[in-house]
C-alpha cells in the first residue's frame, strides 16, 4: 500500500529536546519512537499500517532484491534510493540506520529542526493544558518555520504521498525511476489521498474528542479529494520531465489527466490548472478552506478505503 507516508501518519509526538539546541546544518529524521511517547493512540494505528509493517519484509519480496540489482545496489535497507520512500533513517553515532518503514515524518516533515519547539508550552514543566493562547500561537508559527508540516497543511501533506506514491521524488533520477519499472515496480496513476489516508492509516485524534480517531465528514474529504488532485497535478507536472521511459510518461499523464478532469471543475483551481506549481497548490489550499464542495466531487469519493 503505502510506500511513504501518506498519509497519512500526521505528526506523532515527539520526544523533549532542549527548546534552545543549536541547529543542524541539515534536518535530520528522529524516528517515530520519539514521536510516540506523546502521541500513544497515533502510534498504535500506525503499528497496524502497512507503512509499518513493511519494514520487516519488503526487502525479502523477490521483485525488492530485483529492482536492488537493476539499481546496483545489494541491501535494500542500506539503500539510499530505496530510502528515499521505504525507510525513516535515523543518524546515531555518526552513523545512518533504518529504524522503521515510512512513518510520522514521511508525512510531516524530519523533525530535528522543529521537535523542541513543539514540546515547548511555555518552559518550567508547564503541560499542554496550561500553556496560553498566545504561547500556542507562536509555537506553532516557529514549528511551521522551523519545517514541520502540521496536520492542518493538507496540501504539504498530500505533496509528500505524491512524491513517492507518484514515483517522483526530486530524490529519484529518471534513470532509476525506468529500471525500476522495468523490473516490476509498481506505479499506481490512480492513486488518490482519500482513498489511502481515510482508512487503517487513518488517526485524527483532535480535541475536544481526543481518544476518538475521528472519521472526516464528507464536506472534509471533498476538500481533501481537491487537494490531493492538486499535489498530483503539480507532481507528474514536474515529475514527467525526468524521462521518456514509456511506462513512466504514460502513468504521469494518467495523473495530469485525472487531475484536470476534476480541477477544472473547481473555480479556485484556475490559476494552478494554468501553472501547476507548489505555490498555486498551496493558495487553492487556502482559497477552499472552509468551503464544502460534496456537491462537485462528492460522487467521486472513495466508498472503500485502503
Amino acid at each position: 500500500m503505502f510506500k511513504i507516508a501518506t498519509f497519512v501518519l500526521f505528526v506523532f509526538g515527539l520526544a523533549f529536546v532542549h527548546p534552545t539546541a543549536p541547529a543542524s546544518a541539515e534536518p535530520t529524521l528522529v524516528g517515530q519512537k520519539k514521536c510516540a511517547k506523546c502521541h500513544r493512540d497515533e502510534a498504535k494505528v500506525w503499528k497496524g499500517t502497512a507503512h509499518a509493517k513493511s519494514f520487516k519484509k519488503i526487502h525479502k519480496h523477490k521483485t525488492a532484491k530485483k529492482i536492488l540489482k537493476a539499481v546496483g545496489e545489494k541491501r535494500m535497507k542500506k539503500s539510499a534510493i530505496c530510502a528515499t520512500c521505504h525507510y525513516t533513517v535515523v543518524e546515531k553515532k555518526g552513523k545512518s540506520r533504518p529504524v522503521s518503514g515510512p512513518a510520522c515524518e514521511s508525512c510531516h516533515g524530519k523533525a530535528s529542526e522543529w521537535i523542541a519547539l513543539h514540546n515547548d508550552y511555555g518552559g518550567g514543566g508547564i503541560k499542554r493544558e496550561q500553556e496560553t493562547p498566545d504561547h500556542k500561537a507562536a509555537r506553532i508559527k516557529n514549528s511551521k518555520a522551523a519545517g514541520m508540516i502540521r496536520s492542518d497543511m493538507l496540501y504539504e501533506i498530500a505533496e509528500n504521498c505524491m512524491s513517492c506514491h507518484g514515483l517522483a521524488s526530486e530524490k529519484l533520477s529518471g534513470e532509476h525511476a525506468s529500471k525500476m519499472l522495468d523490473n516490476g515496480h509498481p506505479l499506481n496513476p490512480d492513486y488518490e489521498i482519500v482513498e489511502y489516508s481515510q482508512g487503517s492509516v487513518r488517526h485524527r485524534f483532535y480535541p475536544p474528542k481526543v481518544t476518538e480517531n475521528q472519521k472526516m465528514t464528507k464536506a472534509e474529504m471533498s476538500r481533501l479529494y481537491v487537494i490531493g488532485q492538486a499535489a498530483a497535478l503539480v507532481s507528474a507536472t514536474q515529475a514527467i520531465k525526468k524521462t521518456t521511459h514509456a511506462k513512466y510518461v504514460k502513468a504521469q499523464n494518467k495523473r495530469i489527466s485525472n487531475a484536470k478532469a476534476v480541477l477544472v471543475k473547481i473555480p479556485e483551481a484556475a490559476a494552478l490548472l494554468a501553472s501547476p506549481s507548489a505555490a498555486a497548490g498551496r493558495a487553492l489550499s487556502t482559497a477552499i478552506l472552509g468551503k464544502d464542495l460534496s456537491a462537485i466531487v462528492g460522487a467521486n469519493l472513495p466508498t472503500k478505503f485502503k
